[in-house]
């Protein structure tokens, strides 16, 4: 990959490797987990980075695409790397970019269909949940409105703050985490990426079946794809409704009463309250007001269902962007088709689910990638 980007002169030599993971000594140190706050700007390692008019024969996105990050630029670089690709002459093998990218351009391919996670959106700024530095491993349980006996149990599993049951006794865990992303989302503080708007250029040639997106940040939203082609596995933040009852709520109606009703854990805005206090719904009165992000223990939507069934046998090719693949059942996803699956991700994952990764050094002199 790093050769291809030099050649079309995107990148300097040796800031783009190949998608495989760097070995365990050769990656950069973790920032200290204590008193790092995956939201505060000024804690981001990278800094954002506006990239230029790229061109090829195949892709031509005409204006700088906002967001991106100098760093983060495995999954970035190598969707760029596919489409910028495809003009090339030659298909190196099907385990390089130049390959599948052949294979994308051609008549032979008519259904292309992704399943991503958070990772395509950490250039954007928004933190993802899992990796060091996440938002699970930063959680600042203390600060939580539980009791202590709740504050044990986060230290020991961050993901409970987004459990059905703990959810349903008490609502405030997962306001308080999830305030900055209400607020940033409505105020549309995060702008989609390349990897967003590569849906997008598929749509745009007739190839995309459809997003399967573990996000609910929205962002896949605000390309211009039609609601039809994406499917938000997870729920959407941008959608508010009462998790008891079911009634819809105004968005932004529900953000200003986030505002001014639950307070901030991560001392972003003074103006917050100092304390949280309940948001009721309109009809059932309950304090379970809450965006329309599917909880653990709650079931996915009957849609994603519907349509893997329907679809899936009949993709010619599925992307794996940016997600560890550990969630269930949205990882079916990458089990439940015949086709050749490309994963673009920081790690390699999804073996126990069938993935076979090219190896390192192989196909197409450039090392290989995952």
């Amino acid at each position: 990959l790093a050769s291809c980007l030099d050649s079309r002169g995107r990148e300097s030599r040796g800031s783009a490797r190949g998608g495989a993971a760097e070995p365990q000594d050769r990656r950069p140190a973790r920032r200290s987990q204590r008193g790092w706050n995956p939201w505060r700007a000024s804690d981001q390692k990278s800094t954002r980075k506006p990239i230029a008019t790229f061109t090829s024969s195949w892709i031509r996105l005409g204006s700088p695409i906002p967001g991106l990050h100098s760093q983060n630029h495995r999954i970035l670089a190598l969707v760029l790397t596919i489409a910028m690709a495809a003009s090339r002459p030659a298909l190196i093998s099907p385990a390089d970019a130049s390959g599948v990218a052949r294979l994308i351009a051609s008549e032979a391919c008519k259904k292309v269909s992704f399943l991503t996670g958070a990772g395509i959106s950490v250039a954007a700024g928004i933190p993802d949940f899992r990796s060091p530095g996440g938002m699970y491993a930063t959680l600042p349980a203390d600060k939580l409105t539980c009791s202590d006996k709740e504050k044990s149990m986060f230290k020991q599993e961050p993901m409970l703050v987004v459990d059905k049951a703990i959810f349903t006794n008490n609502a405030f865990p997962y306001l308080e985490v999830r305030r900055p992303f209400i607020l940033g989302s409505i105020r549309k503080q995060w702008k989609p990426t390349i990897a967003h708007w590569f849906a997008r250029l598929l749509h745009d040639h007739g190839k995309l079946g459809t997003v399967y997106t573990q996000n609910i940040d929205g962002l896949d939203f605000h390309v211009g794809l039609p609601d039809e082609k994406i499917v938000p596995v997870h729920g959407s933040i941008g959608r508010v409704e009462c998790e008891a009852c079911g009634e819809p709520h105004d968005a932004k109606l529900f953000a200003q009463q986030v505002q001014t009703s639950i307070k901030d854990i991560y001392n972003l805005d003074p103006t917050a309250p100092k304390e949280s206090s309940p948001i009721p719904c309109t009809r059932c009165g309950k304090p379970q007001v809450k965006p329309s992000t599917v909880l653990f223990g709650s079931s996915l939507p009957r849609l994603f269902f519907d349509r893997t069934d329907k679809e899936l046998p009949g993709l010619d090719l599925l992307i794996i962007a940016g997600t560890s693949l550990q969630v269930s059942p949205a990882n079916s996803v990458a089990a439940q088709v015949s086709c050749p699956r490309v994963l673009i991700n920081r790690d390699a994952v999804g073996t126990e689910l069938g993935l076979r990764f090219a190896p390192k050094g192989g196909g197409g002199g450039g090392g290989g990638f995952y």
